[in-house]
C-alpha cells in the first residue's frame, strides 16, 4: 500500500474530462480522490469529509474558484489548496488567487501536479499554522454604480461585521486590497470578483497523458 493512499484529494473543475482524468491519475498514485462541479457542490462535500489538498479549476459557473478558495481559506485553514487554470501562465499563484501552488493546464506535464500534491502533504502542519496566522481577505461581488454613475462595492468588516461602500476606480485581475473600516479600528482585506474577465482559451487543454505507475 502507497503511503499516499491514507490522503484525501478533492478535485474541483466544471469540465468533466479534466475532473476525470486528474482525478484518474491521483487514485493510481494511491490517493484517495472525491471530485465536485464547482464551488457550491465542494463546499457541501466538505460538510461531510475534510480533504488534505484541493485541486480546483478558477473559471467555473455558480460559485467561481477564486470564491471558493477564499471561502476554504477563512473556513478550512488546515487545507492546502492548489489553483489549476488554462487562463494563466508559469508557476507562480495569480495575484488575487488565494493558493498554496498553481497548475497551468495544458502548459506543464501533470507529473507536476502530483509533485505539487506531495510537496503540500509533506509541509500541511506548518502551512496550517501560518494560514492559521494570516487573516484571509474577503471576495466580493461587484455591485454596481451609484447615483452618479460610478461602479462600487460593499464591504463587510471581518472585525465589527459592520458594512460600508467604497467606489472601484478601474477593473483590474484579482488582487488582494486592504481598506481601513468606518466603524473599527480593522483593516479589511478583499479581493473584487472580476473572474468574468478572466476565461481559459477554449477547448486548448491538453492535460498530458498520466502515468500509471505506481508510486
Amino acid at each position: 500500500m502507497s503511503a499516499s493512499s491514507k490522503h484525501r484529494v478533492l478535485v474541483v473543475d466544471d469540465e468533466q474530462s479534466i475532473r476525470e482524468v486528474v482525478a484518474r491519475l491521483l487514485t493510481l498514485r494511491g490517493y484517495e480522490v472525491v471530485t465536485a462541479k464547482h464551488g457550491f457542490d465542494a463546499l457541501l462535500l466538505l460538510r461531510r469529509d475534510i480533504p488534505d489538498v484541493i485541486i480546483s479549476d478558477l473559471n467555473m459557473p455558480n460559485m467561481s474558484g477564486f470564491e471558493f478558495l477564499s471561502v476554504v481559506r477563512r473556513r478550512f485553514p488546515q487545507i492546502s489548496v492548489i489553483a489549476m487554470s488554462g487562463a494563466y501562465r508559469g508557476n507562480s499563484v495569480p495575484g488575487g488567487v488565494i493558493a498554496d501552488a498553481f497548475y497551468a493546464k495544458g502548459m506543464v506535464h501533470l507529473e507536476t501536479l502530483l509533485c505539487s500534491v506531495g510537496d503540500l502533504i509533506r509541509t500541511a502542519a506548518e502551512r496550517a499554522d501560518a494560514h492559521e496566522m494570516e487573516s484571509a481577505p474577503v471576495w466580493i461581488p461587484r455591485n454596481g454604480k451609484d447615483s452618479h454613475g460610478v461602479p462600487y462595492i460593499v464591504v463587510t468588516c471581518t472585525e465589527c461585521l459592520r458594512s460600508f461602500p467604497l467606489n472601484v476606480t478601474e477593473e483590474t485581475l484579482p488582487q488582494i486590497l486592504e481598506t481601513q473600516c468606518l466603524f473599527c479600528p480593522n483593516t479589511v482585506r478583499y479581493i473584487i470578483d472580476f473572474s468574468l474577465s478572466v476565461s481559459s482559451p477554449p477547448k486548448q487543454i491538453e492535460l498530458g497523458a498520466p502515468t500509471e505507475k505506481a508510486s
